[in-house]
């Protein structure tokens, strides 16, 4: 049977990609028996029902899934986050690197509009992140800047975009791509983010191979599928050093010999971190319950 890669989902039909063109497809009846829905990302087996429509036999299986976006078998996460208008937040984009640690996916964080921003700033939130171990890219589509750098990160691999709402998602997408033509929106100043201009997820074919998803923002994520005993290992210098607490599940507060809480003393660990490791962390425990 042929295979092929779900590269976009509207309005319940699903667009598998083969290599030399796009099938229509419907997914088969028997997903919801098994509660499984098609995703875009998806490698799926297909059947031609007539011309260039099909329908979604076999869904392989998913090296890794994300909720909000929706999409499978992503390889890498592009957190897009500005320097100004809206303000760079750390707070959020720790959020959203607790997601994709817990999904399993590697992060780039790029920040845009590095031309509306003091190179001291600039310097300190790349020393702050990349010593913790992510790369970090700065662009600037005013001075196409860090275009190229951008290009590079994503060859041969599956990446998806995403980041808070108006800060240039679609501008960066635009200049890496200049035939896409995505629409972009003004921040809205009374709201102070942007308004959303992607309204579903997409796959954009790379001509150096692989594939970049395009979708769309939000400004905000729960915790719903993320633990209190799990919080921890989504903070990659809070994982390393949590396997030499002396209790097994410290949540690296008030327990005793608590590794974190001695690294976080010495200064090997930043406090803003640890501060939005424990704000999420009460969000968890006083989440309602999932029924």
């Amino acid at each position: 049977m042929p295979q092929g890669r779900i590269i976009k989902a509207l309005a319940g039909y699903y667009y598998v990609e083969t290599g030399q063109q796009s099938i229509q497809c419907r997914a088969r009846g028997i997903f919801k028996k098994k509660k499984i829905t098609p995703l875009v990302g998806d490698v799926v087996e297909y059947e031609i029902t007539s011309g260039e429509e099909g329908v979604v036999n076999e869904i392989h299986p998913r090296q890794s899934e994300l909720i909000r976006p929706p999409i499978a078998n992503v390889d890498q996460a592009i957190l897009v986050f500005s320097a100004k208008e809206p303000d760079f937040s750390p707070q959020l984009l720790d959020k959203f690197l607790v997601h994709t640690e817990n999904a399993g996916i590697d992060s780039i964080i790029c920040i845009t509009k590095v031309d509306l921003i003091e190179e001291e700033l600039l310097a300190e939130i790349k020393e702050n992140y990349g010593k913790i171990g992510y790369p970090i890219v700065v662009t600037s589509s005013k001075e196409s800047r860090g275009i190229e750098e951008v290009r590079e990160h994503l060859k041969g691999r599956l990446s998806v975009f995403s980041g808070q709402s108006g800060v240039g998602k679609s501008s960066l997408l635009n200049q890496l791509f200049k035939h896409l033509d995505l629409e972009t929106a003004p921040i809205s100043y009374k709201l102070g983010r942007g308004k959303h201009t992607t309204r579903h997820v997409e796959l954009i074919p790379l001509p150096e191979g692989g594939w970049v998803a395009d979708t769309p923002g939000f400004s905000s994520l729960d915790f719903q599928f993320i633990e209190a005993n799990e919080l921890g290992h989504c903070f990659r210098e809070i994982r390393e050093h949590s396997v030499h607490c002396k209790f097994r599940g410290c949540l690296h507060l008030n327990e005793p010999s608590c590794r974190v809480r001695e690294v976080l003393e010495e200064g090997q660990i930043l406090q803003s971190r640890y501060d939005h490791y424990t704000q999420f962390l009460r969000e968890i425990k006083d989440r309602k319950p999932r029924y």
